[in-house]
């Protein structure tokens, strides 16, 4: 079975992303090199889980991340999967696989204090540029979208009245979040400075370059990083820290994690359920300082 008729699969049945259908196209193929190279075949609908397993001991034998093989040998399963299905294979040789264990990274989001020295940054907007990097800063952390969300974000995808946004999320999923009052008043200035462009190339889309095309993914995260390195220590200024920081503040509020979960557009409680560990500090401050038994 081609391996193409599997991206095809990807693509218009599961509605998966051009990018991540290359990234799992890309681990298969690995794994084909290592049957070609080691087994002299590329016969990969006959291959037993021994031969799998040398696999995956030949990516830790080359220092390759727990978590870099995880990813691959979940994308050999789903090609399996993908083979069972069509009848070429009749048992999964991954059925009864363990991944290796990983160790959960702790992603640190932004303080509050480090966001408002960044909004002060972005206080004197006086050109184009100024005003979309505020727009988008505020955007991030009053919505907690993903950075490719943002990028396709279009101008029909707003409702100023009903302060409302519309966001295609993974698998072409749509969700709408609430916009508070301030992100209207920013994106109203930075559509004046939007309509003065000399050139729009790409009408439909909020977000764009000063030469009046689509944002990219690079730009967008040189942006973030730009304003957030100088306000934080962080190693990692990147737009997914924001996203972090939208989901830890609100549950430090008190917001309900299953309002977060959509919100943030995830699939599955576990997913958001990450983002918990700050809030959970943060509790555990406030028993420590009110807690009358408490005598540190």
């Amino acid at each position: 079975m081609s391996l193409e008729k599997f991206s095809d699969y990807l693509l218009l049945e599961k509605k998966y992303s051009v990018h991540t259908v290359t990234a799992y196209k890309n681990d298969i193929e690995s794994f084909h090199n290592f049957l070609e190279t080691d087994y002299n075949t590329e016969t990969i609908v006959k291959v037993g889980y021994n031969i799998i397993r040398q696999w995956i001991v030949s990516m830790v034998d080359a220092n390759i991340s727990n978590r870099s093989i995880n990813r691959k040998v979940s994308a050999l399963n789903s090609y399996y999967k993908f083979l069972i299905k069509v009848g070429d294979v009749k048992v999964n040789p991954l059925k009864t696989h363990k991944a290796l264990k990983t160790e959960k990274k702790v992603q640190v989001p932004f303080s509050q204090v480090e966001l408002e020295n960044v909004l002060e940054t972005l206080s004197d907007v006086n050109d184009f540029e100024s005003a979309r990097d505020k727009l988008m800063v505020e955007l991030f952390y009053a919505t907690g979208i993903r950075r490719i969300e943002l990028i396709n974000i279009k101008i029909s995808d707003l409702d100023t009245r009903a302060r409302m946004l519309k966001v295609l999320g993974k698998r072409n999923k749509e969700r709408y979040i609430p916009l508070i009052a301030t992100i209207v008043e920013t994106l109203e200035a930075y559509l004046i400075y939007r309509v003065q462009l000399q050139e729009i190339k790409d009408k439909d889309f909020l977000f764009l370059t000063k030469r009046g095309v689509k944002l990219y993914e690079t730009l967008v995260y040189r942006v973030i990083n730009k304003y957030f390195s100088r306000a934080s220590s962080k190693l990692k200024c990147s737009p997914h820290v924001l996203r972090h920081s939208f989901a830890t503040h609100l549950l430090n509020e008190g917001a309900d994690i299953n309002s977060v979960k959509e919100l943030l557009g995830h699939s599955s409680l576990a997913a958001t359920q990450v983002y918990t560990h700050n809030s959970i500090a943060e509790l555990k401050k406030v028993h420590a300082k009110t807690h009358p038994r408490n005598i540190d």
